[in-house]
């Protein structure tokens, strides 16, 4: 039987159309093409954006990996007084840092330990610091001193420790200490002003920071094998300014005592000022701060209070006492002037012409004005008398009526020329911008009467002394300042303060009418604890009322004091606010301490005295000859012209003095008797 074979059917043939074959072809060439085109276009976009737009991205990215960068800072700049004292500098210090990735493993706790005893940290908290391995960075402590900086290197060398870091740093320090803290103010941990000269002219005193740029491997680990490129840091400009250290010491000594004497509860504002200027020769508020510590609350009761509270309490009540504390009274406050304000008032009204040194006024002990009854400010019953009189008795109702001679528009427009309603424009920060007064159109009777003896308007103290100058230097209004000078590193002057006359407030004539009327107040009127022997003083007392005060007692006791007044050179005011002592005026209790900063800057000026006999009388006696004498019995002939007796060595006779007997010495000073050597016993006949 044969078999049947199977045959398969052949899969059908498809013929391409050479036409469609092309047409395939050519799309896929087309394709191939873009894809190309897009690949090549992208690498050559990208190549672009590199070469071109971002050469350097690549190379950042590369010092990135084999380069730490670490910044030198730089010095701040130098505050100096006028005359060469440092107030402010900056020191070297050293910051210590640590990679925990590059400590060993088998020192990861001896490290911590050291570090924490040589650093005084807290050794759990250095290990958990240590125990971050992935760590790069974390910091220990900042601006040690030398010996500690060195310690940790010494220590780090010994065990064959890497990974702690020993940066050098700058910290700001005041090598006068607790002086001129709300002049000077302070910077932050970062060196950046935060307060007073140090903040007005931060970018002044900031330098420009150097770059230390050290090689790493591939692990990020410091290769010492490698140089290290440096950029030198460049120091800040330095400051030199128009305060005298000696001045401001004097300034601060006289009033701190005052304060302390008089229990002055709401601080004590002293200026001194070159009145032909504007040159800020002292400016204090106290009690101070020291700025190396300016966190640290000065008054200790208050201190004692804000540790007493917990939590947001206590944080919020030590912020608030340290802003205070920081505060430049000096230009940030505003007072009621009281009685020293009868300057301006005074000036203002001779200037217009509204009065003469001679016009005549009625004082009753009292005075009514549109219903509305003032008192006289000593309680006295003066009667007739004159400008003269009533500027020397600092009477109320007199002055009250030279305003209503004067009139509110020409009191308004006085009172604006004095810049008594702007700012004064120092360069210091945080000067208040305006002060309290009345407009004319807004002045009744009653404000212009309390206005025109000083109450009723609030000025800042340093606008306060800023008139006063005006009135006493020919009537220029100056600018006050307190940086004298601003010097680059490389000894270039960057800028040199000159006087600027903002204004001519009131005529030269008028200014030295105004001279001889204040001298007046200090010879015959309520200044007289403002004289100074053998220097022509005029000043003005004031005694004013807190009218926004809760206690009603409260008074501010000021007194201003310009000499020589022949020849004004500078002024000085003084302001205690809430003073609890015997008395609150103004002339009894600032006006010593007018004069003693007087009796001291005045020959330090170079302002020679001149006594009237009188006063030479008083203050100085021919010596005595006591050679011979026996020793108890020359220090009582001494005591008899007011000299004291200083011994030397242990004889009971005097073999010899100094100074010689008829020199003139001045009373209270010490004669030398010298008790050593032979004895002549034909002396005694």
């Amino acid at each position: 039987m044969t078999k049947r074979r199977r045959t398969r059917r052949a899969a059908p043939v498809h013929t391409v159309l050479p036409m469609l074959d092309r047409h395939i072809r050519r799309r896929v060439r087309v394709f191939a093409g873009a894809v190309a085109a897009l690949c090549f276009g992208g690498l050559l976009l990208r190549l672009w954006v590199l070469q071109v737009l971002d050469p350097g991205g690549y190379a950042a990215r590369a010092a990135d990996q084999q380069l730490r960068d670490t910044v030198l800072p730089a010095a701040r700049g130098e505050i100096l007084s006028s005359d060469g004292t440092l107030l402010a500098a900056s020191e070297t210090c050293w910051t210590i840092r640590a990679a925990p990735r590059e400590l060993d493993d088998a020192l990861v706790e001896r490290t911590a330990q050291a570090m924490s005893e040589i650093l005084d940290l807290d050794e759990a908290e250095t290990l958990e610091k240590f125990s971050q391995r992935s760590s790069n960075d974390c910091l220990l402590r900042r601006r040690v001193d030398r010996q500690t900086a060195e310690a940790v290197r010494s220590w780090c060398r010994e065990n064959g420790a890497e990974g702690i870091q020993i940066r050098q740093d700058t910290r700001r320090v005041y090598p006068e200490g607790d002086f001129m803290g709300c002049l000077l103010g302070f910077t932050d941990v970062d060196n950046a002003g935060l307060w007073g000269l140090e903040l007005e002219y931060d970018e002044t005193l900031t330098g420009r920071n150097g770059r230390v740029l050290t090689a790493k491997n591939a692990w990020g680990y410091d290769m010492p094998q490698h140089y290290s490129t440096l950029v030198e840091a460049v120091p800040g400009n330095q400051l030199t300014l128009t305060i005298d250290a000696n001045i401001q010491h004097m300034l601060e000594s006289a009033v701190a005592a005052a304060v302390t004497e008089h229990q002055v509860a709401g601080r004590a504002v002293g200026i001194v000022m070159d009145v032909q200027t504007g040159a800020i020769l002292a400016m204090t508020t106290q009690p101070d701060y020291d700025p190396n510590q300016p966190r640290l609350l000065v008054n200790e009761a208050l201190r004692a209070q804000v540790d007493s509270l917990t939590g947001e309490q206590r944080t919020e009540a030590l912020q608030a006492a340290q802003q205070a504390q920081w505060r430049n009274k000096a230009i940030s406050d505003l007072y009621e002037p009281g009685s020293v304000f009868k300057l301006i008032t005074c000036a203002a009204a001779l200037d217009a012409g509204a009065v003469t040194p001679d016009s005549q006024f009625v004082c009753a002990g009292k005075i009514s004005v549109a219903g509305t009854r003032f008192r006289c400010a000593n309680g006295h019953i003066h009667g007739l008398e004159t400008l003269a009189q009533g500027l020397a008795a600092s009477c109320n109702p007199c002055f009250i009526q030279v305003g209503a001679r004067l009139g509110k528009q020409a009191f308004c427009d006085y009172f604006a020329a004095f810049g008594l309603r702007e700012a004064t424009g120092i360069d210091l920060p945080g000067e208040i911008r305006r002060s309290e007064y009345y407009t004319a159109d807004a002045m009744g009777p009653v404000e212009l009467a309390s206005c025109s003896f000083g109450q009723s308007s609030k000025v800042s103290y340093l606008q306060m002394i800023t008139a006063v100058a005006a009135v006493v230097n020919g009537g220029r209004l100056m600018q006050p300042y307190v940086v004298e000078r601003i010097t680059a590193p490389d000894g270039q002057v960057l800028h040199q303060a000159e006087p600027t006359v903002r204004r001519q407030v009131i005529s030269d004539q008028t200014s030295q009418t105004m001279r001889s009327l204040m001298e007046g107040v200090v010879t015959g009127g309520t200044g007289k604890n403002g004289a100074v022997a053998g220097y022509r003083v005029g000043g003005k007392t004031g005694t004013s009322q807190k009218l926004d005060s809760d206690d009603p007692a409260a008074r501010i006791a000021s007194f201003v004091a310009v000499a020589p007044i022949d020849a004004p050179r500078i002024a000085v005011l003084v302001c205690l606010d809430e003073p609890h002592s015997w008395t609150t005026s103004g002339g009894a209790l600032a006006g010593p301490v007018c004069a003693q900063v007087l009796e001291q800057a005045l020959p330090y000026l170079g302002v020679e005295p001149s006594y009237t006999p009188e006063e030479q009388e008083k203050l100085f006696a021919a010596v005595p000859d006591v050679t011979g004498w026996r020793t108890a019995a020359a220090a009582m002939k001494l005591q008899e012209f007011g000299l004291e007796a200083a011994l030397v060595g242990e004889g009971d006779r005097v073999t010899s003095q100094y100074p010689a007997a008829g020199i003139t010495a001045r009373r209270g000073s010490s004669i030398t008797l010298d008790t050593t050597g032979s004895y002549d016993a034909a002396m005694d006949q």
